[in-house]
């Protein structure tokens, strides 16, 4: 279950980001056992120490491709990582520098994207499901106008903000703003279309991993419990659900292997990566269900409480599938894109994408 770009196979660099990646993670899991929250509460002891270890801004600074990225977040949502180390690095990192705003290097930061109105000389909008906004130094507002998308870096104090957590807790608030056009960067509209892309980028690579943890357990779970003198392992029922969780975790893996390497040969910005997150996206969708409800039935009466590992992974899933963009919504786009074009070309490799 750790094949593909996540694996053992990949070069030295990455085995050795992978391996440290694990164990600042496993250090933090086991530090938070049994001091959950709900919602979840910011771990500034795991910030403060991927930042030390240069972790936080992997691709926003240059320092790694995201083929090195896809293995930061992986690792720290296999461990339940409660950081916005996507939000600050691939989003907002990244949406700073493409508008040329100035933004906190240190600090954790967060993106909230609206469809806005200019009128007045003001920029009015909503946004809905801000990740991690408490723990933001500060917030980079992006707001599309049709022809333009309008950048600005702004303290949350600035904002109307409304309380929200997803299923898994972590939090997800509604922002309201009402700002000065004059203090916003305007850049080329299609930014937000490769933001999106970039977050539903990010959640596949993490659903993989939170998926990864929940079959881990899973089997270890059923090695470990007894009914009728034997393992639950060996029973061919449950022989056969771990089968089934594995086939359905290994085609996530498959469609964000190929997510991970378009955006790493051709940017996120290019119709590869495009086309690559719309499957990846189709794939979770179809996976997440299966694969936690499996999960779930083989740990019996338990593991549906906020106290048991098995809810962070499971709710966690079921968050991130459904943000920048529900699987039904990338699935529309792939169909439409097989309907006008040659079907076979479109999906072996995305032509006429």
């Amino acid at each position: 279950m750790a094949g593909g770009v996540f694996g053992g196979d990949h070069d030295d660099e990455c085995a050795e980001v992978r391996r440290l990646v694990d164990e600042i993670g496993r250090r933090s899991f086991e530090a938070r056992l049994g001091h959950r929250t709900r919602p979840e509460r910011f771990d500034d002891e795991l910030w403060d120490t991927l930042h030390d270890t240069g972790l936080t801004r992997l691709t926003s600074s240059g320092e790694a491709d995201p083929g090195v990225a896809a293995v930061v977040l992986r690792g720290l949502a296999r461990h339940a990582g409660a950081v916005p180390v996507a939000e600050t690095d691939l989003l907002a990192g990244w949406l700073a520098a493409a508008a040329g705003v100035e933004a906190p290097d240190a600090a954790p930061l967060t993106v909230a994207m609206a469809d806005a109105t200019v009128a007045a000389g003001r920029v009015t909008g909503t946004a809905a499901g801000v990740p991690w906004l408490p723990a933001a130094a500060e917030v980079l507002v992006a707001a599309r106008t049709g022809d333009a998308l309008l950048v600005d870096a702004v303290d949350a104090a600035d904002l109307q903000v409304s309380e929200g957590h997803n299923l898994a807790g972590e939090p997800r608030h509604g922002v309201g703003f009402d700002l000065p056009v004059a203090a916003f960067t305007g850049i080329e509209a299609s930014a937000g279309e490769e933001l999106t892309r970039r977050g539903a980028w990010a959640r596949c690579v993490q659903t993989v991993g939170v998926l990864d943890a929940a079959a881990e357990w899973s089997a270890a779970h059923t090695r470990e419990r007894t009914q009728f003198g034997r393992p639950l392992s060996a029973f061919q029922a449950v022989q056969q659900a771990l089968a089934g969780m594995a086939g359905g975790i290994e085609r996530a893996r498959a469609a964000t292997t190929l997510a991970v390497a378009a955006a790493t040969d051709h940017g996120f910005g290019s119709a590869q990566a495009d086309y690559a997150v719309t499957v990846a996206k189709v794939v979770l969708g179809r996976v997440v269900p299966a694969v936690t409800t499996a999960a779930h039935q083989l740990h019996g009466a338990i593991g549906v409480t906020i106290e048991h590992r098995l809810w962070l992974a499971t709710t966690r899933a079921h968050s991130w599938v459904d943000e920048f963009g529900r699987p039904g919504h990338h699935a529309r786009r792939l169909g439409r894109a097989v309907l006008s074009a040659d079907a076979w070309d479109t999906i072996v490799d995305g032509r006429g994408w």
